[in-house]
């Protein structure tokens, strides 16, 4: 259902203010800003590489059978490289790095990146109130997956013990796989959400517009750039910090 209003019941087309892209930020595979990415395109290269030795072993996950549980049918991908990251810089206190998930730190790099692109550098001077952010965010983040693996605790040391292993060492070998898991802290629960992906860059940017994101699955990026065109259009905000951030 809609509202017609008089222009539309004369046939004339609601005017529509035109939007501009201003700056881009982007974090992407064998490009970690915006000149290496225009780079790569340019010069046709392919960003999907083997599986890097530091992220995990491919014998332990990888199968030549498709169809078999728990193992992946291929040995490519797009993996992101290091990036410096100062948390201090970027108002997070170091003890709560390990439990803030990836697609949270790296969002405020590409919405800073975006903004001075935009000329919006740390001496600009606007009316920050008047700048939303809008993001596409798909699903659950990645900690969250590390995070509910230790919810798995009991049910490891009962197949243990059925298996006939005494208490301690049960214990033992529980508390060996825990330790290749992030424990759970206070920060945890704001770590693994995914609408603090826009809360926090809005909260480090100081923008005070809306904050939210939206997830349409693989369609993401682009409902938030539909929502984003909305709050301008609409006249909410002067500008948003607009795209998609998935580090899954």
């Amino acid at each position: 259902m809609k509202t017609i209003n008089n222009d539309e019941r004369n046939g004339a087309i609601p005017r529509c203010e035109p939007i501009a892209i201003i700056g881009i930020g982007c974090i992407f595979p064998r490009a970690n800003n915006l000149g290496a990415y225009w780079a790569n395109l340019k010069n046709g290269v392919d960003a999907i590489t083997e599986i890097p030795e530091n992220y995990w072993r491919i014998d332990d996950y990888y199968s030549v059978d498709p169809s078999s549980q728990d193992h992946a049918c291929a040995k490519r991908g797009g993996f992101l490289s290091p990036i410096n990251f100062s948390p201090i810089e970027f108002g997070i206190t170091p003890n709560s790095i390990e439990a803030t998930d990836t697609s949270q730190l790296l969002g405020m790099v590409a919405a800073k990146q975006a903004l001075f692109d935009a000329g919006y550098g740390d001496d600009a001077r606007y009316d920050k109130d008047r700048v939303s952010v809008i993001l596409g965010v798909t699903g659950a983040l990645e900690l969250t997956t590390t995070l509910g693996a230790r919810l798995g605790h009991p049910k490891w040391r009962k197949a243990l013990r059925d298996e006939g292993l005494d208490d301690a060492l049960s214990d033992n070998i529980v508390n060996r796989i825990s330790e290749q898991y992030v424990p759970w802290q206070e920060n945890s629960f704001p770590g693994l959400l995914g609408n603090v992906v826009a809360g926090r860059i809005s909260n480090y940017l100081d923008l005070g517009g809306t904050n939210c994101v939206v997830d349409a699955a693989c369609a993401s990026s682009f409902s938030a750039i539909h929502l984003a065109n909305m709050e301008l259009q609409t006249g909410r905000a002067d500008m948003v910090v607009s795209g998609g951030i998935d580090t899954f």
